[in-house]
């Protein structure tokens, strides 16, 4: 298998992706478009989520319905800007686990180094979404796959607003033949000299926080 790369053609997630890209959106409203965009990105990319049939009553007779299949899914929101997309992800699949990974480019070596980790020890059979706003350079993604995949991860799917086209080849580089999938709500035209989306939307760190790196 290799990445799976998935647009998401919507007009209410291109609206909403191009107000969260103006200048003059605020961080508030920055952090209400995030969560709504992502809501509406996590129904698409939840799609294929394990589900078992369960027996129920209703009002008027018994019925067979649908549930989803345990182990139950597991957010892992990438540190710091991934925890901006985490309420939207949940709002869709209020039942998850939620884990975390903090990583960071080492300026010396260039190295992903992993400074912050909270998982189950074991992620045998668990389908796993990981947010990340930004799909730039896409040597932190490559690196979560891979920390993930080790884990024993069943599936890795991916959640990015946006991405840049050397992003997603360098993405698709660094996983190889692990099975993942990548759900977008747009690909930019390329990456600047500062390693900036263009268009873009800047630091989605910076914009929903409001908080300098």
């Amino acid at each position: 298998m290799a990445m799976r790369v998935q647009v998401v053609d919507h007009p209410l997630v291109a609206h909403k992706l191009t107000q969260l890209r103006r200048v003059e959106t605020t961080s508030n409203v920055f952090r209400q478009l995030t969560k709504e965009l992502v809501t509406l990105l996590s129904y698409e990319a939840s799609g294929s989520i394990a589900t078992e049939s369960v027996e129920i009553t209703t009002p008027v007779a018994s019925t067979v319905g649908t549930k989803l299949a345990s182990p139950t899914p597991l957010v892992v929101p990438i540190l710091r800007a991934g925890l901006g997309m985490l309420e939207g992800m949940t709002a869709m699949i209020p039942t998850a686990e939620v884990g975390f990974l903090g990583m960071a480019r080492n300026e010396q070596t260039l190295d992903i180094i992993t400074y912050a980790e909270r998982l189950p020890d074991d992620l045998t059979g668990r389908h796993v979404f990981v947010l990340d706003p930004m799909l730039a350079t896409g040597g932190t993604l490559a690196e979560a796959i891979r920390f993930l995949k080790n884990a024993n991860a069943e599936k890795i799917t991916c959640i990015c607003i946006l991405a840049a086209p050397e992003g997603i080849e360098r993405l698709r580089e660094g996983v190889g033949e692990i099975d993942a999938e990548l759900y977008l709500a747009a690909i930019d035209e390329r990456l600047d000299e500062r390693a900036y989306i263009v268009p873009g939307l800047g630091d989605a760190g910076d914009r929903l926080y409001g908080l300098a790196e």
